[in-house]
């Protein structure tokens, strides 16, 4: 671990990241392992998300894009952020050139912005579902789903760029240890050579942005399914509807409290966090969604667990027939 010359004169051309701060060199072998797990747990739940969808053409519903655009954007976040992350505890290999550092920051910020959207879109869908059920398959086609998320893809970009051009211009001249596990805003603004309260505010507003405007559609949308739901008259019908909501509050439920909490801590007397706290909640809300999400979709969603019961049932048949031609032979 270097860092640039402390002058004037010098220039940071890369930083190292620390990961977690205070984690002893004993425990570095057992972190690597554990994130290397969740990294292939990710990438194996959300794949099967995507190989349901190609292969079961019974998916092809735009409840089902959602679910396909929220493990693509999963997959993407941690294919960005656990990598050197990994490589930093197995092989003490932190360093990361500077405008790497700087593209893993916009990636990171991205997915952080698409999955707000994704939500959006996800609280609209059910709205519109369960408050206009008949309207519903004119007002929510695949095509105009499609349109949605395609549009949260490109417009995701928007926010992160606005705060990447804010760093860009700051002189990095002085220490180069990045306190976080992935190159973000903050930590990266910490190590300029200037006055950054501009930048941090900029940085926080966008974010606030990002995480509000999402957050209070979703919950208009889900207080106006509250309302319709205790409208239906049969005990059945409300049950259903509210199993219809359950997985997709669950998932948002998760994204959204802890990042508030981080957030929000600076700001609320009484509540400060040292920095390996807050790390280890970022972690905690950034990986957790992702390595979650395919398997509360797989238990919650009845298309999904009829799938998987065709599944087990044609491969018992499977068996039964080779058996019984190892039988006959």
């Amino acid at each position: 671990m270097s860092q640039a010359n402390e002058t004037t004169t010098s220039v940071v051309t890369e930083f190292f990241i620390m990961g977690f701060p205070g984690l002893l060199p004993k425990y570095y072998s057992l972190m690597a392992a554990l994130l290397l797990c969740i990294y292939i747990a990710v990438i194996t739940g959300n794949s099967l998300i995507v190989i349901l969808f190609v292969t079961e053409r019974s998916l092809y519903k735009p409840m089902y894009i959602i679910m396909l655009s929220l493990s693509f954007s999963d997959i993407g976040f941690c294919t960005v952020a656990l990598p050197k992350v990994i490589s930093r505890y197995w092989f003490n290999d932190g360093y990361i050139p500077f405008y790497v550092c700087l593209f893993q920051r916009q990636l990171i910020h991205y997915f952080g912005t698409l999955n707000s959207l994704i939500m959006m879109i996800m609280a609209l869908d059910r709205f519109l579902a369960i408050c206009y059920p008949l309207r519903y398959p004119v007002l929510m086609t695949n095509r105009t789903m499609r349109l949605l998320i395609g549009l949260s893809w490109v417009t995701a970009m928007i926010a992160p760029t606005i705060s990447s051009m804010q760093t860009v211009q700051l002189p990095f001249c002085g220490p180069n240890m990045i306190a976080h596990c992935f190159c973000d805003s903050l930590s990266m603004n910490q190590l300029a050579c200037a006055d950054v309260s501009r930048q941090n505010l900029i940085s926080y507003g966008v974010a606030m942005f990002v995480l509000l405007v999402p957050l209070s559609f979703i919950i208009f949308s889900y207080g106006s399914i509250l309302l319709s739901v205790l409208r239906i008259a049969n005990a059945h019908g409300r049950m259903k509807a509210f199993s219809t909501c359950a997985t997709q509050l669950t998932i948002i439920t998760i994204y959204y409290v802890p990042r508030f909490v981080v957030y929000t801590s600076s700001n609320i007397p009484n509540t400060q966090m040292n920095n390996s706290h807050k790390i280890a909640l970022v972690m905690f809300y950034s990986l957790l969604p992702p390595l979650v999400n395919p398997f509360i979709y797989c238990i919650r969603i009845k298309e999904i667990r009829q799938f998987f019961h065709k599944w087990q049932v044609q491969s018992k048949r499977m068996s039964l027939k080779v058996n019984r031609l190892n039988i006959s032979k």
